[in-house]
């Protein structure tokens, strides 16, 4: 087939249950299954357009080139496709996103999930969703979640086959909120690919994995049940679980900030009171508060009155990736 182009939007997403560390760094397949959130509102749209008459991929993101490893990660995407297809056209792919960029807020999960879906429409490739969830797991593992809609659960899985991601409940199911409390714009200074390859270092990590199946479980009751108070609980302590290992791997990863703390202790005095929201803290410094829409307004509000918070993203269940 002559090769084409073709457009993605996807929405990043926000792990319930934490992804950390993997069986295999190179296939990115998980150590522990994963629950998440996708976050409708927050976009990335990623068009890939194969061109034969380039020597070689190219890649921009919010209009800058990016090369080095960014575009490696990109091109490792697209042989894949390439080998699948039985083309080799190189590809130009151009990336927005309306949300910052590699400061924890899932942004290679979104783009990546894109990607993914880009890419295989526009080399005509037959396949499903759990295709090219594994796709863009093979960028991002967390991307594999963004692919789905709704509420999300990765499969840990043995193998390339059976490691991928699909819905376990529609968006529509539970009217959640994320407000993302943004304390921190910068770019991390360790992403998450190099922090999964520390996760073994820590004495903490075995014991995490080992609990994992217990707290997927809690979470995937507390979605059926759209129990907030059991979901808030759970969350926070899957994050804190996380966090511990990357404190106490070698070398130590620290993505709080004080301002992070100051978020969390406000969202457990708050709950003390009745207002039920739980936090989260992916791979960065900024906190996402998940609590019901009803009480989003408020949360919000708090929000902004915590020291140090710049400002408050919104975002609610979105869906999967798709084509645009």
């Amino acid at each position: 087939m002559k090769p084409s182009s073709a457009s993605a939007q996807a929405n990043p997403n926000i792990a319930f249950i934490k992804y950390w560390g993997n069986q295999s760094q190179e296939l990115r397949i998980p150590v522990n299954g994963s629950i998440s959130m996708n976050m409708a509102g927050l976009e990335t749209v990623t068009s890939v357009i194969f061109d034969d008459a380039i020597s070689g991929d190219t890649l921009s993101i919010n209009g800058k080139m990016v090369e080095g490893k960014g575009l490696e990660r990109v091109s490792s995407i697209l042989e894949i496709g390439r080998r699948a297809a039985g083309i080799h056209s190189y590809a130009q792919v151009m990336s927005t996103n309306n949300f910052p960029t590699g400061a924890g807020i899932a942004s290679s999960a979104a783009a990546f999930a894109a990607l993914a879906k880009a890419t295989v429409s526009a080399l005509g490739l037959p396949w499903d969703e759990p295709a090219i969830s594994r796709l863009a797991r093979m960028g991002s593992g967390s991307a594999s979640r963004s692919v789905p809609g709704g509420f999300v659960e990765w499969y840990v899985g043995e193998s390339d086959e059976s490691s991928y991601a699909e819905t376990i409940a529609p968006a529509e199911h539970w009217a959640l909120a994320d407000c993302v409390a943004i304390v921190s714009a910068s770019h991390k200074k360790t992403g998450s690919t190099e922090g999964h390859a520390l996760a073994p270092t820590s004495p903490l990590q075995g014991a995490r994995v080992a609990d994992t199946p217990r707290r997927l479980e809690l979470c995937r009751n507390a979605i059926r049940a759209r129990d907030m108070r059991a979901l808030a609980e759970v969350i926070e302590l899957d994050s804190n679980i996380m966090h511990a290992v990357m404190m106490t791997s070698s070398p130590a990863l620290f993505y709080w900030q004080p301002e992070t703390l100051a978020v969390m202790a406000a969202v457990r005095e708050w709950r003390e009171d009745g207002l039920l929201a739980g936090y989260t803290i992916d791979a960065g410094a900024n906190v996402h508060v998940i609590c019901e829409q009803t009480s989003a307004a408020e949360v919000q509000t708090r929000l902004r009155n915590v020291p140090g918070v710049q400002r408050v993203l919104m975002s609610s269940a979105g869906g999967g990736a798709k084509l645009v």
